[in-house]
C-alpha cells in the first residue's frame, strides 16, 4: 500500500467558514465548550479510516473528500487523482489502514471552527527496524451539519509529542492564534516559516532537517548540470488552512500549519526536464524548457514560551505533496 511519511504524502481542498453575529447565543456557538465528545471523536476517527481505505484501495478521491480538508486534503486528493491516471485499475498493493491505541486531545472552546486531536497507533510502522511511531490527526468541523475532515496529518515519535496542559476535568487547552505569551504566536508561523525558507529570517527556528537542513538541500540542488531550480515559498493560513495549536505544560505549544511552495525548473537549451507519471498526471500545459510544481506541506511544531526566542520553534515533523504542476 501507498505509505504517508513525515516528509512526503499523496493524499481537498474545502474550505468552509462560519460566522458568529450578534450578541445571543445559538446552539452554544458562543458559550466555552468541549469541541467534541469522545463518542463523537471515536466516530470521527472510524468514519476517516474507513473512507481512507476505499479511497486508497480505488485510488478514487470522491471515496474520502468528505472527509479531509486542508493542507492534508490538497495532498490527499491530488495523490489520488494522479494514482487514478497512472493505475486506473486501483491499487494492487493496498493494505488496509489500522488505527489502535486512540487517544483523544479535545479542547474547550467557543463557536467555530471545532477541532480536536486523534493521538494514534498505526499498522504503518511494522516493518523490521522501523521505528514506533504515532499519528496525530487534527479533526475539523465548520459547522452543527458539517462532517468532522481530517486537515492536519503528522508523523511523530512518541518522543516528539510534549505533555499538554489539561484541566481538571482532562480537556487540553487550544493554543491562542495571537498569543503573546508564545515565542511566536500561532498565527504568524506561516508567513515566517515561509520567509525563513527563502532569506534565513526571522531566526527562531532551530537547526534541524525542516529549517536549516532543507535551505541546505535546496541550495545544493539549485543548479545542476544543464538544470536550474527555483522556490517561490508562500504563507497558507486561512480557512481549513488556519495553524491550530494546544498549549503545553511548560507554557509553550504544539502547533500545526501549513505553506504553500511552487518549485520551478529550468533546463538548459536542448533538454526538457524529467517529469514523474504521478507529476504529469496532475499537468496542465506541454514541457518545452520548464517545468513548476505547486507543493502544499504542513509542519508540526514545538514553540517555546515568550522569553526564550533564541531557536523558538522547533520543527518536528513536515508532510508535503505535489497539487499541482505546469509545463511550459
Amino acid at each position: 500500500m501507498r505509505r504517508l511519511r513525515p516528509a512526503t504524502a499523496l493524499a481537498t481542498v474545502t474550505v468552509l467558514a462560519t460566522v458568529a453575529t450578534g450578541c445571543v447565543t445559538v446552539h452554544g456557538e458562543l458559550e466555552v465548550v468541549p469541541t467534541a465528545t469522545a463518542s463523537e471523536a471515536e466516530q470521527a476517527v472510524k468514519d476517516f479510516t474507513e473512507a481512507y481505505n476505499k479511497a486508497d484501495k480505488a485510488y478514487d478521491p470522491a471515496l474520502d473528500a468528505g472527509r479531509v480538508t486542508g493542507p492534508l486534503g490538497a495532498v490527499n486528493q491530488a495523490g489520488l487523482k494522479a494514482r487514478s491516471v497512472t493505475s486506473p485499475n486501483g491499487n494492487p498493493q493496498h493494505q488496509p489502514l489500522v488505527l489502535t491505541d486512540t487517544t483523544y486531545l479535545i479542547p474547550k472552546k467557543a463557536g467555530w471552527p471545532r477541532w480536536f486531536v486523534a493521538n494514534a497507533d498505526s499498522n504503518r510502522d511494522t516493518d523490521s527496524g522501523a521505528a514506533d511511531t504515532r499519528w496525530l490527526l487534527v479533526f475539523v468541523k465548520n459547522g452543527s451539519q458539517q462532517l468532522w475532515e481530517v486537515a492536519y496529518l503528522s508523523i511523530l515519535t512518541p518522543g516528539q509529542i510534549p505533555a499538554f496542559k489539561k484541566g481538571p476535568d482532562g480537556f487540553v487547552e487550544p493554543a491562542d492564534p495571537a498569543s503573546t505569551t508564545l515565542a511566536l504566536a500561532p498565527r504568524n508561523l506561516s508567513e515566517a516559516y515561509a520567509s525563513y525558507l527563502g532569506n534565513g529570517k526571522p531566526e527562531q527556528f532551530a537547526p534541524g532537517p525542516h529549517t536549516n537542513g532543507w535551505r541546505e538541500e535546496r541550495v545544493k540542488g539549485a543548479r545542476r548540470a544543464g538544470l536550474a531550480t527555483q522556490y517561490v515559498d508562500q504563507a497558507l493560513d486561512t480557512g481549513d488552512f488556519a495553524p491550530l495549536g494546544l498549549t503545553t505544560e511548560d507554557g509553550g505549544a504544539l502547533v500545526f500549519f501549513a505553506i504553500r511552495f511552487h518549485e520551478r525548473q529550468t533546463a538548459a537549451p536542448g533538454y526538457r526536464p524529467k517529469v514523474s507519471a504521478d507529476v504529469k498526471a496532475l499537468m496542465t500545459g506541454e514541457v518545452k524548457n520548464t517545468v513548476t510544481k505547486e507543493w502544499v506541506a504542513s509542519q508540526t511544531v514545538v514553540v517555546k514560551p515568550a522569553g526564550q526566542e533564541r531557536d523558538g520553534v522547533t520543527v518536528l515533523g513536515r508532510l508535503q505533496g505535489v497539487v499541482s504542476a505546469q509545463g511550459s
